[in-house]
C-alpha cells in the first residue's frame, strides 16, 4: 500500500511518498515559489546501492541511497504544483510508479481544525464545507490546504483523501487552559481561544519517547519541545495535552525565528498607534519582522546566531539568553501544571541538532531533578538519545519528528478497509 503526504503551503507543497509495509520512504520533495516565475521542483529518491548512479550515504545508514535532484518549472497555483508531483513520481528516468493508481490515498497536512476535529477524519464534503468554516482563523495556510485537496480531487477523484490536523492533539486541553480572559461573547461568536499548532510533531514524539525509554503511557508527565523555525512546547499527561504554548494563531508562545511570541497587547497597539499600521502591517511586524530576527537585526535562524556570537556579536548574545530563556520559562510553567515532569524533550530543527538550545533551555532546572549530561548533549544530532546524567530524576531526550510518517501512518489506518 502506497501513502503520498502532501503539505501545501500558501507558496509551496511539501511530499512524501511511503511505502506502508515497511513504513519506508521511497521519494519526498518540494516545489517552492509558487506563483513565481522562478519556481521550481526538488526531490529526492531513495534507490539499492547497487543501482545509485551517484553514490551518497543514506541518513539511516542502510543499504539504500539517495538521489537528489531539482529543476525550475512553470507552477502558477496548486493544481498544476499536484500536476507537476505526479509528472515526477510516474515519469521519466527518476519514475518511482508505474501510474497513479498504484497510490492507495493521499494525507494532507490540514493546519487549522478548529473545535471541529479531534483526530484525523477521511475528507468527505461534509468534512471540508467543516474545515472551510475554520478559514478566518487560519487564511493563509487552510485554503492552501484546501487547493491541495481539490488538485488531487480533479485529478483523481476516487482516491481517498484524509485530512491529518495540527490542531487535533491540542483538543483534550481543558477549558481553563485553553480560554482567553475576555468577554465570554467573543468565544461563542468568533471561536476566539487558545488551539495549539504543531500537533502532529508533538503526538509523534510524546508517544514515541515514551516506546524509546519504556515508560507507561498511564501517569506519564512529559514536556514536548518542538523547536524550528517555529516552535512550540506541550505539556502531556497520561498521553494527552493538558496545555500548550501557541495559541489561537501560531504567534502565540515562544519566541521563534521571525515571530514575536509572547507580548502585551498594550503594545502592540501602542505600536500600530506610533508607526501608522493597519491590521496587516502589525500582523506583518510581529510574525515576519520580529523573533530571533528582529531581536539579531538580520539573524533568523539559530545556527547564524551562534555565529555571530562567535563574532562578538552582542545582539546576537541577547537573541540567544531571550530564546533560551523562554523555553525555559515554559518548561517550568508545565511542570507546575502537570505536578512534576518525568520527561523533557526536544524535537525539530534546532531542539535536534542545536547542544546550544538544549543547554540553555535546561540549565537553572536542576531543582526539578534535571542534571543534563554535558557530554552527551554536545555529541547528539538528531538522533534518539537521552542527554541527561543517569543520576537525573527527569529524563532529558531528543526525540527526531516524523510528522510525514505520523500523517500516512494515520491515512494508512483510515483508509485500509
Amino acid at each position: 500500500m502506497k501513502i503520498l503526504v502532501l503539505n501545501c503551503g500558501s507558496s509551496s507543497i511539501k511530499y512524501a511518498l511511503y511505502d506502508m509495509t515497511d513504513k519506508s520512504v521511497i521519494t519526498s520533495g518540494g516545489i517552492e515559489k509558487i506563483g513565481l516565475p522562478d519556481s521550481f521542483i526538488k526531490y529526492k529518491v531513495m534507490v539499492p546501492a547497487s543501482a545509485a548512479a551517484v553514490p551518497s550515504v543514506s541518513p539511516e545508514g542502510s543499504s539504500s541511497e539517495v538521489q537528489k535532484f531539482q529543476f525550475e518549472a512553470p507552477v502558477p497555483e496548486h493544481t498544476a504544483g499536484v500536476q507537476l508531483i505526479f509528472k515526477v513520481l510516474t515519469e521519466g528516468e527518476h519514475a518511482v510508479l508505474r501510474d497513479l493508481h498504484e497510490l492507495s490515498a493521499v494525507g494532507h497536512r490540514m493546519v487549522h481544525g478548529g473545535e471541529k476535529f479531534s483526530k484525523s477524519v477521511v475528507l468527505t464534503p461534509e468534512v471540508m464545507r467543516d474545515f472551510e468554516a475554520c478559514n478566518d482563523l487560519a487564511p493563509l495556510h487552510n485554503p492552501a490546504n484546501i487547493k491541495g485537496v481539490n488538485a488531487v480531487k480533479a485529478l483523481l477523484p476516487d482516491l481517498p483523501q484524509v485530512g491529518v490536523f495540527d490542531t487535533a492533539f491540542h483538543q483534550t486541553m481543558p477549558d481553563y487552559a485553553y480560554m482567553y480572559a475576555l468577554p465570554y461573547e467573543l468565544y461563542k461568536k468568533h471561536g476566539v481561544r487558545r488551539y495549539g499548532f504543531h500537533g502532529t510533531s508533538h503526538r509523534y514524539v510524546s508517544a514515541r519517547v515514551l516506546e524509546f525509554l519504556g515508560i507507561p503511557k498511564e501517569g506519564s508527565k512529559v514536556i514536548t519541545c518542538h523547536i524550528g523555525g517555529g516552535a512550540s512546547i506541550a505539556a502531556v499527561k497520561d498521553g494527552k495535552v493538558v496545555d500548550t504554548s501557541m495559541g489561537l494563531t501560531p504567534l502565540e508562545g515562544l519566541m521563534m525565528g521571525t515571530r514575536s511570541g509572547d507580548i502585551d497587547a498594550g503594545a502592540v497597539t501602542f505600536l500600530m498607534d506610533k508607526l501608522g499600521l493597519d491590521t496587516k502591517g502589525i500582523s506583518n511586524l510581529l510574525n515576519k519582522q520580529s523573533g530571533l530576527l528582529g531581536v539579531s537585526e538580520g539573524r533568523s535562524d539559530f545556527r547564524d546566531i551562534l555565529a555571530g556570537i562567535a563574532e562578538g556579536n552582542d545582539l546576537a548574545r541577547l537573541a540567544k539568553e531571550m530564546y533560551t530563556y523562554r523555553i525555559k520559562k515554559y518548561i517550568g510553567s508545565y511542570a507546575a501544571a502537570m505536578g512534576g515532569v518525568d520527561v523533557i524533550l526536544f524535537t525539530a530543527g534546532a531542539g535536534e541538532n542545536q547542544w546550544e538550545v538544549r543547554e540553555g533551555a535546561t540549565k537553572g532546572l536542576e531543582f526539578l531533578g534535571v542534571e543534563l549530561d554535558d557530554e552527551k548533549n554536545r555529541a547528539c544530532r538528531a538522533t534518539e538519545a537521552v542527554i541527561s546524567k543517569d543520576t537525573s530524576k527527569v529524563k532529558v531526550c531528543v526525540i527526531p519528528t516524523d510528522e510525514e510518517l505520523m500523517i500516512a501512518t494515520d491515512t494508512y489506518n483510515l483508509t485500509r478497509k
